[in-house]
C-alpha cells in the first residue's frame, strides 16, 4: 500500500491498494474511491469489540475496502480542521492517542480502548478515562486537532502539559496528572485544577487547537436562541 496526503489543514490521505489489499476505518471518514474497491462492514472481531471502540469514541462497525484490481485508489478525509499522523507499527512498538483519533488503517492493526493505569488520571485527566490504542502490523492514520509539536522523551524525562493537547504516544510513555500548586494559580491562572505529567522514555505528539478548545472558544459567539 502506497499512500498521500493532501489537502494541507484540511487533509485527505490517498490510498494506493492493489489486487487483495485491505484498508478499514470507521465509518464517515471515506471521502472517494475508484470502482474496483469493494466495501463490507462488521465489527471487525465481534460486538465486544465493537463496543470497546464505541467506549474508546469510535462507532461499533467497521468500514472493509478490499481492492479487486490493481492500482484501485481510496481518500479518507479528516473531519476537522488540523494533520493527519502516520505510524508504521511493524516491529512491535505500539502507540496510544486520544479517542476519536483513529481514521483509517491497513487491515492488520488492531484498534482497542485503552485504560490510563493511573485511576487519578483518568477521572482527572479532563479528557476521559479511554484512550485508544493501536497495534499488531501494518500503517495507521491518526486525525489530529489543529498543528503538530512532538517531542522526544527521554528516560525519566518529564513534559507538563493541558490534558486536552495530548494527540498520541508510544506505549513506553507514562501519563499521570499533577495537582497544580497555589491557590491563586488555581483560580485565577485559568489552566484548572490539574495538568498532564508525561515521562518518558518515548515519543510525544502534542496537537495545537483541541477539538474541544475550539468549541469552547466559540461557545460565547453563538446565539442564546
Amino acid at each position: 500500500m502506497d499512500y498521500e496526503i493532501k489537502g494541507g489543514n484540511f487533509p485527505i490521505v490517498l490510498c494506493k491498494l492493489n489486487k487483495g489489499e485491505v484498508m478499514k476505518n470507521e465509518s464517515g471518514s471515506m471521502a472517494v474511491m475508484t470502482s474496483g474497491i469493494e466495501m463490507s462492514t462488521s465489527t471487525g472481531g465481534g460486538i465486544l469489540k465493537g463496543l470497546g471502540r464505541a467506549l474508546a469514541g469510535d462507532s461499533i462497525f467497521l468500514n472493509f475496502y478490499t481492492a479487486n484490481e490493481d492500482n484501485q485508489e481510496i481518500g479518507f478525509s479528516s473531519s476537522f480542521a488540523g494533520e493527519i499522523l502516520t505510524f508504521d507499527l511493524t516491529g512491535g512498538k505500539d502507540i496510544i492517542a486520544q479517542k476519536s483519533a483513529f481514521l483509517a488503517s491497513e487491515e492488520g492493526v488492531n484498534v482497542e480502548m485503552f485504560f490510563r493505569k493511573n485511576l487519578g488520571a483518568g477521572i482527572f485527566g479532563g479528557e476521559g478515562f479511554i484512550l485508544q490504542k493501536f497495534s499488531g502490523e501494518g500503517t495507521v492514520f491518526l486525525e489530529i486537532d489543529g498543528g503538530i509539536i512532538e517531542y522526544d522523551l527521554e528516560e525519566g524525562e518529564k513534559l507538563i502539559i493541558d490534558q486536552g493537547h495530548l494527540a498520541a504516544m508510544e506505549d513506553t510513555v507514562d501519563f499521570d496528572i499533577q495537582r497544580v500548586k497555589g491557590v491563586k494559580n488555581i483560580v485565577f491562572g485559568g489552566e484548572g485544577l490539574f495538568l498532564g505529567t508525561l515521562t518518558g522514555p518515548g515519543k510525544v505528539y502534542l496537537q495545537t487547537m483541541p477539538l474541544s478548545g475550539f468549541v469552547k472558544s466559540i461557545m460565547p459567539l453563538l446565539p442564546n436562541d
